[in-house]
């Protein structure tokens, strides 16, 4: 399963990772991103995959380059090789999860009712979601889930966190954008909404919004990743995405 702009989109997240991270490690195939100031986060502490590997020697090279941690995690950014690589990586104890890479292929909305927001404005509900996305996670961890968002304005040309408020003034829902003009690129990350204003239109405006500006900023391909086994992959189908790719993690304790 890939698409034209797949090429492009994975040089984006593979670029948008080392920017990100506090220090990267290179390794055949691809690179460890690493940010020890974040060491519960999967996110900032993972091999990133971007060409072939001999998947019989990966578990290994997860070890050696993250042998400080107590968590692996592989991002493996080519649908092939992330197939390839899922029997090794299984045998040695890794769970596996496929995402889908979803294009947008809808008409650019006319503008949404969100704005930019700062990290402070959502903290306390984000840190809340958390907790109920991983109720075995300490305080600790919870914290760095939080903060580690500050560590993804280094990403991308353009990060801004797109956020939608209640009429009291919550911010109910919201996303990052991040955006590079110069490849025209802009990626959509981590939409999500409180539990207690869950169905009442704050999500749909975040998601017009960022594909407004990300428009706006000169970005023709706009693109997010959805889990394929969850439901807002079909929520995103209806708002004008398109499936045409997939990536594969890997994740052990």
């Amino acid at each position: 399963m890939t698409g034209p702009e797949m090429p492009r989109i994975r040089a984006f997240v593979a670029a948008f990772a080392r920017r990100r991270a506090a220090r990267t490690v290179e390794f055949p195939g691809g690179f460890a991103a690493l940010d020890e100031a974040f060491p519960a986060s999967h996110g900032d502490n993972h091999l990133v995959l971007e060409g072939a590997v001999d998947p019989e020697a990966l578990p290994a090279l997860a070890d050696e380059a993250m042998a400080h941690l107590a968590h692996r995690a592989i991002t493996v950014l080519d649908d092939a090789m992330g197939t390839a690589c899922a029997g090794p990586l299984i045998r040695a104890g890794y769970t596996h999860s496929t995402e889908l890479v979803m294009l947008h292929t809808g008409p650019v909305p006319e503008g949404g009712s969100a704005k930019e927001v700062g990290l402070d404005a959502f903290r306390e509900p984000l840190a809340r979601r958390w907790r109920g996305f991983l109720p075995e996670a300490d305080e600790e961890s919870v914290r760095q889930l939080v903060d580690r968002r500050e560590a993804r304005r280094r990403g991308a040309d353009i990060v801004r966190f797109i956020g939608s408020r209640t009429p009291e003034g919550q911010v109910a829902s919201w996303a990052d954008l991040y955006a590079d003009r110069a490849s025209g690129i802009a990626q959509i990350e981590d939409l999500i909404t409180s539990e207690e204003h869950l169905g009442r239109g704050h999500a749909d405006a975040v998601l017009a919004t960022a594909v407004r500006q990300a428009a706006d900023a000169g970005c023709s391909t706009r693109f997010l990743i959805a889990d394929a086994d969850g439901w807002p992959r079909h929520w995103y189908v209806r708002r004008g995405f398109t499936v045409i790719g997939r990536f594969h993690s890997f994740a052990r304790p």
